[in-house]
């Protein structure tokens, strides 16, 4: 039923006009207030591979400055890998069992109030109806007291032996992840938390940016939230110039936005491009899967893997346009590296073939092709899932793209702070 619906309001989406809040300019109260000093401190920690299981990942690992916020492959190689973005490379000394199975999203304007809703899948997001205020898929075990659920979502990838934890025996931090014991004393967490006390540096500077608070993982989340909400805000585009009157889009871009609004407002709605919701458009699975390991097939069933709902099946959350240019490859899985194929694949103006993909793969990591490309196997019943749209042709393509890099934010896109020269912990800083 809900499929239905979203089908006819893109089939009517021409003649809607567009929703209001998508021609409105973003200000500060779009945005939770910043703490500078812990934006700082959560600075040294994103850039800080203390906090993965063999001290060798950082989050900036996987969403550095110099690739969108991401790491610019199509599935990256987390715990196990050298290098840094598209040049990473699997570690033969120590390969990682497999690549991480979804693409790394962007971090632009996650510190703005709207986003009640992470992840590719949405497995995380604001419930006021439970204790902590926050869904997760631990349920009553996470812990409570975030700044915010951007806070609670930098608790998730540390524990991922395919991000930041390492695998079996290779660390603490991996032990008691595969044990099952993530919170507590003991737990995951607090392991990855006593080795931050451990640094004199980190003492001083929580001591100085969070007085009287415990230096657990939750001040920790709270720091790095602070630093993405404060070092990627993004609202200094020249199309946010427009918005405020400063100076209107022309030309071309101008006409991408014309048909923006009438084209994919629908979905990609409000000050961020984005309406949260989940929506199935036949973005092609490549890689393991989202699964879990013991299932034979990892076909990513997208949102009813959160749900259980047979309607969400296939369905990803609407990602904000900000800066999108730049945050390739494009798609949950990274199938599109070129991002005028993605918006005719998306359009449904024309299919999608492997070759498409910027994926190398990896001797030790990936199993073969038929690992690598799951489209084979899935690509009819994730085409027959998707939400039908009006097929684009070669100048509104042009036109959208225009459009698209007129969302690009310089202030942004280099970061307020930038990198790092080092980090207390005195581990490689990620360049």
């Amino acid at each position: 039923m809900r499929t239905a619906r979203l089908a006819l309001l893109c089939a009517l989406a021409p003649a809607l006009a567009p929703p209001a809040s998508a021609e409105r300019a973003v200000t500060d109260t779009d945005y939770r207030p910043v703490d500078v000093a812990e934006a700082s401190l959560g600075w040294l920690l994103f850039y800080d591979p203390i906090l993965s299981g063999n001290r060798e990942i950082a989050c900036a690992t996987c969403h550095h400055p110099r690739f969108g916020t991401g790491d610019g492959m199509a599935l990256g190689i987390g715990d196990g890998g050298t290098g840094l973005g598209p040049g990473r490379r699997a570690d033969p000394a120590n390969p990682p069992e497999r690549r991480i199975p979804r693409n790394a999203p962007a971090l632009f304007n996650l510190g703005a109030r709207e986003f009640a809703v992470l992840f590719h899948d949405g497995r995380i997001e604001v419930d006021e109806a439970r204790p902590s205020g926050i869904r997760t898929p631990l349920g009553a075990e996470m812990e409570g007291g975030f700044a915010s659920l951007l806070s609670a979502q930098t608790m998730f990838p540390v524990l991922s032996p395919d991000e930041m934890a390492g695998h079996y025996s290779e660390n603490e931090i991996a032990e008691a992840v595969r044990r099952g014991v993530i919170t507590g004393e003991g737990g995951a967490w607090d392991l990855l938390a006593a080795r931050v006390r451990a640094v004199p540096e980190y003492e001083a500077a929580f001591a100085e940016a969070m007085p009287g608070r415990e230096v657990d993982f939750v001040a920790i989340s709270d720091a790095l939230a602070a630093f993405m909400a404060w070092e990627w805000r993004s609202d200094a585009s020249p199309y946010d110039a427009h918005l405020r009157g400063e100076r209107p889009l022309e030309g071309t871009a101008a006409e991408g936005l014309r048909l923006f609004a009438a084209e994919c407002a629908a979905c990609h709605a409000g000050p961020f491009q984005t309406d949260h919701a989940f929506h199935a458009m036949g973005a092609p699975q490549i890689g393991p899967g989202k699964a879990a390991r013991f299932e034979r097939h990892r076909r990513d069933d997208g949102r009813m893997r959160v749900t259980g709902d047979p309607s969400d099946r296939f369905a990803f959350r609407t990602p904000s346009l900000r800066n999108v240019t730049r945050t390739g490859p494009w798609g949950h899985t990274g199938a599109h590296g070129d991002l005028g194929a993605f918006l005719r694949h998306h359009s449904g103006a024309s299919g999608w073939t492997p070759g498409e993909a910027v994926l190398v793969p990896f001797a030790g990591v990936d199993a073969g092709a038929g690992d690598l490309l799951g489209w084979a196997e899935d690509g009819a019943a994730i085409e027959a899932a998707r939400v039908p749209v009006r097929p684009l042709d070669e100048a509104e393509v042009e036109a959208l793209l225009a459009f698209l890099a007129a969302l690009e934010d310089p202030v942004a896109l280099a970061g307020r702070l930038g990198v790092p020269r080092r980090v207390p912990s005195g581990l490689p800083v990620p360049r």
